[in-house]
């Protein structure tokens, strides 16, 4: 077998059976791959967990076909872990045909209990390991050494020096590599064997990224103190008070870390810092880590950003994850650029940005639908978030959480709301990531799925307004074992007194989590008339003001685990005219227009080829719409406004980030 997924996708051949019921406890089908390769073969994969929502897909999608006598290739995923196929209703165990599949199956000679832990996208590299190696039955550390060594590249015993030891963590940690806690309890566990480690913060810096780029942010002053104005060698550093313990200088200049140094702070996971007697050349890898005055310095870290962008752009082959690694790194980029005062920045950002949408949209085609099944362990769509909120209540014991959602919040304004809110609360840890809008990217669309954690399908009879939210929020909760008094909801925020707000809203030792909707950075993009640059600019003035940082502060201090998300982002785009269809659209918006028929929408898509008749994923019945892709609008031709509802990526990637506070 060339692919773990063979032994299982062998027993999916189209027209077989128009009904197949799969037990599927380690979530094998709903992993992108698989589901995008079941998808080509025709094959619809439908969850069952609530019974009565799967009811309601069930009936009204595939019950009518087949009683047409029309066939389908429907696939039941049951994945729970101590769910039992007989729990499922005695019609489909009637109609379909019964599988089974789990990991120890595909991996007979690693323990079980380890595998199960490791991300769904990482099996490929331990497939080819364990075909390449064919190793005998292992136990618990064995597999744990061999997953360590052969998916993440760290052969944990021959680690010796702080250089490879700081080697093995960048590139853990700036590659975004999901290790488990599993994983990095073993990996301490044999690092603590040297006693060079022994005064290294272990348990701190190799699980946690944020803790790891904090013990090298506050290294980094000590390190260039030492080099002093002509490079001698300097001693003192009890006036670096370091929170975090171990030795005072790295080897930040050592060849093997220098090349990861640069790039972190190019893409904001460093702050630079002063240092006033040191004279570095342009182009030394050390200057993109001092703060310096004038503009050189700053059209130095774009030029480079710029150059990682173009080394690094994702192609239509690319897993959703690529693309959320890349967006981040997109999103600094465009803040700077967006920021700043250059035209010239400004337009080489659009022309790579119209490159990049193209094979993004061709991307979201063939890819989108393989992410609504994901486990909500790491949300890759934003109706996953308040399972993944759930799931944190249920397995960390804490007791209350809270969900901001900011409307039209794009991921390169977010980047720079971050950096004031670290100005304003040196003590917030922010850990970023980012998820996948609804498409279309419409309020009512995309913030429901949040607030309910459900596809639109499932919300029909509200897909164009938002006045369900709080009920859908409530209801969420309501069937994860939470009372309805429990829950609080509240819209509309993003001025006057934030502490206030939560005040009455939040009952303290009642409310258990709180749903709270800032809808400030839509107002200001509905009002928009400069672009790009005016939202980022009028986003600082009302982020100064401290809304945000008086919410969250409090939020914290009563206990909340807090993540912060949006519906979906914006761009700047123009006009290419506007489609004169009367009342046929349901809804004419200014990146999107919506029909009750395909019919209709293509008779309007004929006069503007910009746009994709996208297919009705995940939405629901009579709804189909036509999206913009690139930077056009359903506007008048050469009208330039800021809008959202189509299917570029500073619109559906939009940032996920959760707060916390820093105990050192």
């Amino acid at each position: 077998m060339s692919s773990w997924r063979d032994s299982i996708l062998n027993n999916f051949v189209p027209n077989v059976s128009k009904l197949t019921l799969v037990a599927d406890p380690d979530c094998l089908l709903t992993e992108e791959k698989m589901a995008l390769e079941l998808r080509g073969r025709g094959f619809d994969l439908i969850e069952f967990s609530d019974p009565i929502e799967f009811r309601y897909a069930y009936e009204s999608k595939y019950r009518s076909i087949w009683d047409r006598d029309e066939h389908t290739d429907l696939v039941v995923v049951l994945r729970l872990q101590d769910a039992k196929m007989e729990s499922l209703p005695y019609d489909l165990l009637q109609a379909g045909r019964k599988l089974s599949f789990n990991l120890g199956d595909i991996f007979p000679n690693l323990s079980y209990p380890v595998i199960e832990q490791i991300d769904r996208s990482l099996l490929d590299a331990l497939f080819e390991a364990r075909c390449k190696s064919s190793p005998d039955r292992m136990g618990d550390n064995a597999t744990k050494d061999f997953i360590l060594r052969h998916v993440f590249g760290i052969a944990a015993e021959l680690i010796a020096s702080e250089v490879e030891l700081l080697r093995a963590l960048l590139r853990l940690h700036y590659g975004k590599l999901q290790i488990p806690l599993m994983l990095a309890e073993r990996l301490i566990q044999v690092l603590k064997t040297h006693d060079v480690f022994n005064a290294w913060p272990l348990s701190e810096i190799v699980p946690d990224d944020e803790a790891f780029f904090a013990f090298l942010q506050e290294r980094w002053p000590f390190f260039l103190s030492r080099l002093g104005s002509v490079n001698q060698l300097q001693e003192d550093s009890s006036e670096y008070g370091l929170k975090y313990p171990g030795p005072d200088c790295l080897p930040f200049d050592h060849p093997d870390i220098k090349v990861y140094i640069d790039n972190l702070f190019l893409e904001g996971k460093l702050t630079p810092v002063e240092a006033t007697d040191i004279e570095v050349d342009a182009g030394s890898w050390i200057r993109n880590g001092i703060t310096t005055s004038g503009t050189d310095n700053e059209a130095l870290r774009i030029s480079r950003m710029f150059d990682i962008i173009e080394k690094n752009l994702p192609t239509a082959e690319a897993r959703y994850s690529d693309w959320v690694a890349f967006a981040l790194k997109w999103a600094e980029l465009s803040s700077l650029v967006y920021c700043g005062n250059s035209t010239e920045y400004q337009v080489r950002l659009r022309k790579i940005g119209d490159a990049l949408n193209s094979t993004f949209a061709g991307w979201l085609t063939d890819h989108y639908s393989s992410l609504i099944n994901l486990p909500p362990t790491n949300p890759a769509m934003l109706h996953h978030v308040p399972r993944c909120l759930a799931r944190g209540i249920e397995d960390s014991g804490c007791s209350r959480a809270a969900l901001i959602v900011v409307d039209g919040l794009a991921l390169d304004q977010w980047v720079t709301i971050r950096q004031l809110l670290q100005k304003q609360d040196a003590d917030l840890v922010m850990r970023e990531s980012a998820t996948f809008a609804w498409i279309p990217t419409l309020t009512s669309v995309s913030r429901q799925s949040i607030f309910s954690g459900k596809p639109p399908l499932y919300f029909p009879s509200s897909i164009n307004s938002t006045n369900s939210e709080e009920k859908l929020w409530r209801q969420f909760w309501d069937d994860h074992g939470l009372s309805r008094l429990d829950v609080a909801y509240q819209r509309g925020l993003g001025d006057g007194d934030a502490r206030g707000v939560l005040n009455s809203v939040i009952h303290l030792g009642k409310t258990k989590v709180v749903g709270l909707v800032v809808d400030k950075i839509d107002k200001i993009m509905h009002g928009m008339q400069l672009g790009s640059a005016g939202m980022h600019n009028q986003i600082k003035q009302w982020c100064h003001a401290g809304f945000l940082s008086a919410m969250v502060g409090p939020l914290l201090d009563y206990g909340y685990e807090i993540w912060l998300t949006a519906d979906h982002g914006n761009i700047q785009c123009e006009g290419k005219g506007r489609p004169s269809e009367g009342v046929i659209a349901e809804t004419r918006g200014e990146r999107v227009r919506v029909y009750p028929t395909p019919e209709l929408r293509d008779q309007v898509a004929e006069y503007f080829p910009f746009a994709y008749n996208w297919q009705p994923v995940g939405l629901p019945a009579n709804y189909f719409p036509l999206v913009a892709s690139g930077r056009d609008a359903f506007v008048n031709p050469g009208e330039v406004i800021v809008g959202h509802g189509g299917v570029a990526i500073e619109e559906v990637i939009v940032p996920l980030v959760k707060f916390e506070r820093r105990t050192r």
